[in-house]
């Protein structure tokens, strides 16, 4: 089949994909893996050697992230139930002065999403915020904006959240690399963003009366633990796995040709998650007590059994996508490009974006665009961790009603659907553009050097 048959074929099957999630409300995995089976048909695949592609391909993403996913959704779990998820976001936001309040509050949303699903995040910092709103005389979009925009960022770009730890997958590269880059580059995207965010809000397009509905959170409902963890306990099981996957990056690019067994050990995904959920299990017990540590860990895995299907069928997905010989023809449309980086980092963003917003899901768009990009990666000059943040960050544009944590951030905060444009979507498009200029610039870099 010639390759532009080919890419009409993935183009047909995307399609689909899109619609079976966006018009019929199908789960997201099973539209992804019928898609996989409609691509491996269309390109006149064997079936059983379509079947055999998706079974393997599932497997294959499931052996490199399946426990560091587990794992990290657990941790993040257990760093909420036992409190010190509320100790990071109230210390930090003590440490900062009240003028720079909102910055404050998108750290800690930065800092916490890190190992926490956005909604945790958001339902952990909406009372603080609050709280803090009315200390600095802040109106509540610029605090509801900062936790969307910090929490948003981290969740999209930084590991051990699913879609950086598959990118790290799909790519082929060291976990530590995108670890190490997406920080720097959230940080920096993340006081950008915020600068811009509230300019935009200082212009005056904030009003009460249309974009608030009066129903928020009440503060005064939220769950009280007798005691609380150090700032420095619930900060171990966050930067455990952070520092042993850092080492081993390190010591592997300063020391090539020497290995470290030890290292290496402790720097596996698996093993680093391992020991940053232990940690939080343990600190867990301290504070809460056996029994609701237990029940605490098991209500994670409520939650991740949904984000391994997504995940894997994306690996099904990407899987049919190599054996149908449509990677070659993906390879030959961006050499017609030129090769051009830009173009390429702007297609590979555009992708996430259009995924999103369709789809609604983060997760959905980052997997799905990465999919499609991964063949690309090895015939360019730049390191494949630049396509997939530009993916991922495509991944963070910020949806609408179609994405669950839109309801989330509108319904806590008192929000109309105005309101929730104006902090959540807006927010987030924003990190979401300058992530991608942020990346274009970072790439060319260290092309140049």
């Amino acid at each position: 089949m010639s390759p532009f048959l080919l890419l009409v074929c993935l183009l047909i099957s995307i399609v689909i994909v899109v619609i079976l999630i966006s018009k019929f409300k199908f789960n997201a995995a099973l539209a992804l893996v019928l898609g996989a089976l409609l691509m491996g048909v269309l390109a006149k695949m064997n079936i059983l050697e379509v079947v055999k592609g998706i079974n393997s391909g599932f497997g294959g993403m499931m052996t490199g992230i399946g426990f560091p996913i587990g794992f990290g959704i657990i941790l993040g779990q257990l760093l909420s139930d036992s409190g010190g998820a509320n100790v990071i976001a109230d210390k930090i936001v003590k440490i900062f002065p009240k003028s720079k309040a909102v910055y404050a509050i998108a750290f800690a949303g930065f800092i916490l999403s890190i190992p926490v699903f956005f909604d945790v995040t958001f339902v952990v910092l909406i009372p603080i915020a609050i709280a803090t709103m009315q200390k600095v005389n802040k109106s509540i979009p610029y605090m509801v904006g900062s936790i969307s925009i910090g929490a948003g960022i981290a969740h999209s770009v930084i590991p051990p959240t699913p879609n950086p730890l598959a990118a790290a997958e799909i790519f082929n590269f060291d976990l530590g690399i995108i670890l190490g880059t997406g920080l720097i580059i959230g940080i920096i995207v993340l006081i950008i963003s915020l600068y811009i965010y509230n300019k935009i809000l200082d212009r005056g397009i904030w009003n009460k009366e249309r974009d608030e509905t009066g129903f928020g959170i009440d503060i005064a409902e939220q769950v009280k633990l007798e005691k609380y963890p150090s700032l420095i306990e619930a900060l171990i099981p966050i930067f455990l796995p952070i520092i042993t996957i850092l080492l081993n990056t390190v010591y592997s690019v300063l020391f090539p040709e020497k290995k470290s067994t030890i290292l290496e050990f402790f720097g596996t995904k698996s093993i680093s998650m391992l020991l940053g959920t232990l940690a939080a299990y343990f600190i867990a017990v301290k504070y809460i007590g056996n029994q609701k540590t237990s029940v605490s860990a098991t209500k994670s895995l409520e939650s991740a059994g949904i984000v391994f299907l997504i995940t894997g069928a994306g690996g099904s997905f990407a899987e049919i996508i190599k054996l149908s010989g449509v990677n070659d023809a993906i390879v030959s449309l961006v050499t017609n490009l030129g090769g051009n980086l830009i173009l390429i980092l702007v297609l590979s963003w555009g992708l996430g974006v259009i995924f999103r917003q369709i789809t609604g899901s983060g997760t959905v768009a980052g997997i799905t665009s990465m999919t499609i990009m991964s063949s690309v990666a090895p015939t360019i000059a730049i390191h494949p961790v630049f396509i997939a943040l530009a993916c991922l960050s495509g991944g963070m544009f910020g949806a609408t009603v179609n994405d669950s944590g839109f309801w989330i951030v509108s319904n806590m905060s008192g929000f109309t659907l105005s309101g929730g444009a104006k902090t959540y979507t807006l927010g987030e498009a924003i990190a979401s553009v300058i992530s991608l200029i942020v990346i274009i610039i970072s790439g060319l870099i260290t092309v140049i050097i």
